[in-house]
């Protein structure tokens, strides 16, 4: 039996005022032993976050913890002075933060931020400390660790943001490392690299993990035991295989069914309907009966008690001895909505848009007179078709250029060369007043829905913004269409009348489409739309985009690194890598049978939900070349374990491997 490190028993955190405090962590009780990985799982302002920063003493100002305890081995840290608690910092219990750039100092290179952490918990100096720091980045896989030290954090990519924090966190050899969210904004290979790199460094070193995430595959592959969270409580925990083939607790059980996936691309996904209870309110019985598909009438009124099932415990009247109602609740509406399914509207497979030959390269300028010394080559040559109410998906890691070829389409960026063909008209000749009467057409939702919304605009004002430029309405009819367009994705009408601030992100995203759809476009660029959005506000967004293409014959160019969105949604993908597509076809080929090396690559870097056992990853080595300077021959060869003699010399032609399917790489040529 293993020794538990930490012990937490009716954690209450509260926030804001105390006359109407927000319940962010409301009670909690749960157990770490030594060398196990605890997941704590939920939607976005369930409390995971709160819960690290309460364990840590870290809340933010108008934080307090109000009641219970947490047990680090034999101490309370909740009886504990600061200056006690800065000796377990770091030293007994350290933290990964969401994203590593806001917890790295941009002003400090990297070897003194971890210089740092080793003075005040190790009073190390001088060499010996210098050469620890090169140690740590070798241990975390960076490479060249003596070169990197001295680089500034924007000087690193993502994943070596992300790795020099999880070195600093490791610097003192913590007992309990907590990790919030550390791959959220990471494309899978580098995920799949972090993750290994958490795993072995923990049975190295006996080290216990609290990992906190939305993620279902990530808990499956790194998990021990898996605690669910919503709004402020546990309402489930179990150990991983248990919880994964028998969630018990309805909120967990509608957490699996909004996943979306190949298996389900014929159907609506299921949706938690309604939205996370205020935090300030009082609860008189279950916080999730309002959005509950099971429940029962007591739930309403009577707080639910903990109860033993399969080896686990779970938060829920279902399983209590005490039930003795079985009758659905009469304010229960909500049942499983998956039973629509999406029919083919459209079977006209011309073009709605053509790419050919796309490039776009950004000049490096040098000098006192700013000559032109060479050229990064975001985009260097790539080739699409989507016809219409079809969706290509562009997959790839970040940097290899699909937002910039999304943006080339839309002419947001110049091409350097290339055609684009929008329903027989070369977009990239035309004179700008007749590409401004085009714009309708074509819209793009972003990625950050917050971030291209003016925050001084009501939300009725940026939705009319396309009405008044393109259309002859008047704003009594102006205002009529945006609430249609805000009842169309879900959102009531008084929602006009507010800020983007007042939203949450799934509803900014809600009202970026809207946006896009004011217009009445043929094709729409959705730029990562989803990735971060919890699973069942992504389902809601899948869901109302693909309604939306049955009905109104839209498509889409969907760019995103998330394979189950790409298995649910798209009809067809491009790989893409360095500036180019290395692999094109229908979404079954693809994800089924994938041939380019790097296909096969990110393919195998997806976390699964498979609970036989783990994944075979295909590592990569190294990071993506610069597109300033790529490699010679195959751009992948240098970071290919299959790479032939011809692939460093010269770069592969198309292949057909069949009806659709096409592949640049050598592998096949030399078989043809």
């Amino acid at each position: 039996m293993n020794s538990k490190i930490l012990q937490v028993e009716g954690l209450t955190s509260f926030l804001g005022s105390r006359e109407y405090p927000i319940r962010a962590v409301d009670g909690i009780t749960f157990d770490i032993n030594q060398g196990e990985t605890f997941a704590l799982v939920g939607e976005s302002g369930c409390g995971k976050s709160m819960t690290a920063l309460s364990l840590m003493r870290l809340l933010p100002t108008s934080g307090r913890i109000i009641a219970g305890s947490v047990r680090f081995g034999d101490r309370d840290l909740l009886r504990l002075s600061e200056t006690q608690m800065r000796s377990i910092r770091g030293a007994g219990i350290s933290m990964i933060f969401q994203e590593p750039m806001t917890s790295l100092n941009p002003v400090l290179s990297v070897g003194r931020q971890i210089l740092e952490s080793l003075a005040i918990h190790q009073t190390l100096r001088g060499k010996a400390a210098w050469d620890k720091a090169v140690d740590l980045l070798r241990a975390v896989g960076i490479p060249r660790p003596e070169q990197v030290i001295d680089n500034y954090p924007h000087q690193l990519s993502g994943g070596m943001k992300q790795r020099v924090v999880i070195a600093i966190a490791l610097a003192n050899e913590p007992k309990l490392l907590i990790a919030d969210e550390p791959t959220t904004a990471l494309d899978v290979t580098i995920q799949a690299q972090v993750l290994d790199l958490i795993l072995e460094l923990q049975k190295k070193r006996g080290m216990a993990v609290m990992l906190i995430t939305h993620d279902l595959g990530v808990v499956n592959e790194l998990a021990d035991k898996v605690a669910v969270m919503y709004a402020g409580q546990i309402v489930e925990e179990n150990g991983r295989e248990t919880f994964f083939a028998d969630p018990a607790h309805p909120y967990s059980q509608k957490l699996f069914d909004s996943l979306p996936g190949l298996n389900k691309r014929n159907e609506e996904l299921d949706v938690i309907h309604g939205f996370v209870p205020s935090l300030q309110s009082t609860f008189d019985g279950c916080r999730f009966f309002s959005r509950c598909h099971r429940a029962l009438t007591l739930c309403e009124k009577k707080v639910p008690v903990w109860s033993h099932h399969n080896d686990g415990r779970v938060f829920c009247h279902l399983y209590s001895t005490e039930q003795k109602d079985t009758g659905l609740s009469k304010h229960q509406v909500h049942g499983s909505n998956n039973e629509k399914l999406y029919a083919d509207n459209y079977n006209d497979r011309s073009a709605l848009l053509s790419v050919d030959g796309l490039k776009i390269h950004f000049p490096i300028k040098s000098g006192l007179l700013r000559r032109t010394v060479g050229y990064v080559r975001a985009v260097d040559g790539v080739t699409i078709e989507i016809p219409k109410a079809k969706t290509l998906a562009l997959v790839g890691e970040s940097g290899c250029g699909k937002t910039t070829v999304g943006k080339g389409i839309l002419q947001l960026i110049k091409p350097t060369s290339g055609k684009v063909m929008f329903e027989g008209m070369e977009l990239t000749r035309i004179n700008s007043f007749r590409l401004r009467e085009k714009r309708s057409d074509f819209q793009i939702i972003f990625q950050d829905p917050y971030s291209s919304m003016n925050p001084r605009m009501l939300v009725g004002d940026i939705i009319a913004e396309g009405l008044r430029r393109y259309s002859d309405s008047n704003a009594t009819s102006r205002r009529r269409r945006v609430r249609e367009l805000l009842e169309k994705v879900g959102l009531p009408a008084d929602s006009m009348e507010r800020y983007p601030h007042e939203f949450s992100g799934g509803q900014r995203q809600r009202i970026s489409i809207a946006r896009a759809l004011a217009v009445d476009p043929k094709l729409i660029v959705c730029d990562e739309p989803t990735s971060a959005l919890d699973v069942s506000v992504q389902a809601q967004i899948l869901n109302l985009l693909k309604d939306l293409q049955s009905h109104m014959g839209i498509s889409y160019l969907f760019i995103t690194h998330d394979i189950s969105v790409v298995a649910y949604l798209a009809h067809e993908v491009a790989v893409m890598y360095l500036g180019r597509i290395v692999e094109y076809g229908p979404v079954d080929q693809i994800l089924s049978q994938p041939k380019h090396p790097y296909t096969q690559a990110l393919l195998s870097a997806v976390p699964q939900l498979d609970v036989r056992g783990p994944r075979l990853f295909i590592r990569l080595t190294g990071d993506m070349p610069s597109p300033s300077d790529p490699p010679s021959g195959c751009f992948f060869h240098p970071r290919c374990s299959q790479a032939l003699d011809t692939c460093r010399s010269q770069y592969p032609p198309v292949t057909r491997l069949s009806d659709g399917h096409l592949t640049n790489c050598h592998l096949y040529t030399a078989e043809s």
